[in-house]
């Protein structure tokens, strides 16, 4: 399902249609991305809240509505589950991406505790560098001194941490 999660309603939609298709969720993994290279020449207000509207607030809000309509199903239940995916890392080419995938860790520990008493356990991984099809050979070139396995991270990498 395609799904622009700066746009209000996503959040709701995303779940309803998961709701008419699978039933009310019990994991929700926060893996949207907005990604545009910025530099400190580059960096604008309009390319930041670009960022800041997906990778903060819309994930954010998405969480907000996952657990109301968890807490709502499964009044009893201690199984469920909101894994936040973020990046940190010295990139001096996406000062937003890193900066906004940032701030989704300290919202980790509040919603963990908030979330606590209704069954929902908060984490956030950081997979680091993920080679998802975006990674061409320059990037890669400048990305692979960096990984002392001498290789980049591959999806099913992070999907066998989240699954832990």
């Amino acid at each position: 399902m395609a799904l622009d999660l700066s746009l209000e309603e996503s959040p709701n939609n995303l779940l309803n249609t998961v709701q008419n298709k699978l039933g009310t969720a019990s994991i929700l993994v926060n893996n949207a991305t907005y990604e545009a290279p910025t530099n400190f020449h580059t960096l604008t207000s309009e390319n930041l809240d670009n960022h800041y509207q997906v990778n903060n607030r819309g994930t954010l809000l998405l969480a907000v509505e996952f657990a109301k309509r968890y807490e709502q199903q499964f009044p009893n239940e201690k199984k469920g589950w909101i894994i936040n995916l973020v990046s940190r890392g010295p990139d001096p080419n996406n000062i937003a991406y890193i900066a906004t995938k940032g701030m989704t860790i300290p919202t980790t520990e509040p919603l963990s505790v908030a979330l606590a008493p209704i069954g929902i356990t908060v984490n956030s991984i950081d997979p680091g560098p993920t080679d998802t099809g975006w990674i061409n050979k320059e990037i890669k070139n400048i990305l692979l001194p960096l990984f002392p396995t001498g290789r980049i991270g591959r999806p099913e990498d992070a999907a066998k941490l989240i699954t832990f």
